[in-house]
């Protein structure tokens, strides 16, 4: 894989945009109601599905039983009056809706790209659309975000959502370079145990060659860390990636604790890699598109988009 993904058409004040939940329920109705009150502040036309209202009746790690929130993102795909799916907020489910819904027939019916964002949980979601429908998507807050900088976060999204022509240069002043160089390839991955726990299924990539692979994680402990970057590696999923850019790793140990682990188990791999940017739980949040042809600069600690995130908001529906 080396161009883009196909690219949903931005967002424009107007546009209808789904919100639900394909994880757990909302807890913080005060983050979600402001979280809604941006988007319409920003004009767009949140649209609040009922998985987004269920509280956790049939579990309470669940937005509903499966059938429902497999239902609402189904309905939210094909829907043509939908310009839009972004996701109340993450948790646990995602993988069992994925095997709730029937993705070849959603593959049949060739719905036009739209924009899907959302993050942790919501990585599955963004490895289906990629690998069964063709389209980029954005790694991104949620919609009920908590977290602390959540005005930094919002910020970001929206200017990727709405003005995708002005996020292509994406800087991590921050961040550490652990080896040098200039890398190629297509943005992909997300949140770690998501990815380990998606190996083998099939809505998930085989293998990160050819890409940009994004990682980071939350509450996890430094040796399940090293398990799960383990598991990468001795399943081939790393063979041929281009560059690895590694995120918050929020709550999971003393910083250089983990940074060691990273350089460790990744930084043989010799490719452009660098580490603790702000993409990810717990803090800033620069939005990450998934499925865009990018330049890594490890040394510059800067990605570049080889083409805007989403197409312009005039462009036409249909492929790239």
């Amino acid at each position: 894989m080396t161009g883009s993904l196909n690219r949903p058409r931005a967002l424009r004040p107007g546009d209808r945009v789904a919100v639900l939940c394909v994880s757990s329920p909302v807890t913080n109705h005060a983050a979600f109601g402001f979280g809604l009150d941006a988007l319409r502040f920003a004009g767009l036309d949140p649209v609040v599905y009922p998985s987004a209202r269920e509280p956790g009746a049939f579990r309470p790690y669940l937005a509903g039983d499966d059938k429902r929130r497999a239902s609402d993102l189904t309905d939210a795909l094909t829907d043509p009056d939908i310009a839009g799916i972004m996701f109340a907020k993450g948790g646990y489910g995602a993988q069992r809706t994925l095997e709730a819904m029937d993705w070849d027939a959603l593959a049949a019916r060739q719905p036009a790209p739209k924009v899907i964002a959302g993050f942790s949980d919501i990585t599955v979601i963004l490895q289906a659309v990629a690998t069964r429908l063709g389209w980029a998507s954005l790694f991104s807050p949620t919609v009920a975000n908590s977290a602390e900088a959540s005005q930094y976060s919002l910020a970001s999204l929206l200017r990727t959502l709405m003005r995708p022509e002005h996020a292509t240069e994406i800087g991590y002043p921050d961040a550490v370079t652990v080896v040098p160089g200039v890398a190629r390839g297509v943005t992909m991955g997300g949140t770690l145990a998501l990815l380990t726990s998606s190996i083998g299924t099939p809505t998930a990539a085989r293998s990160a060659g050819g890409g940009i692979l994004l990682l980071e994680d939350v509450s996890e402990a430094d040796f399940r860390i090293d398990r799960m970057l383990t598991q990468l590696r001795r399943s081939g999923y790393l063979d041929g990636v281009q560059g690895i850019v590694t995120g918050s790793f929020t709550d999971c140990g003393p910083r250089e604790d983990i940074e060691a682990i990273l350089a460790e188990r990744l930084g043989d791999l010799g490719v452009p890699m660098i580490s603790w940017t702000d993409v990810g739980h717990g803090g800033p949040f620069q939005t990450f598109p998934i499925g865009i042809a990018a330049e890594l600069d490890a040394s510059a600690r800067a990605l570049r988009l080889l083409d805007p995130p989403l197409k312009p908001a005039g462009a036409p529906p249909g492929r790239r």
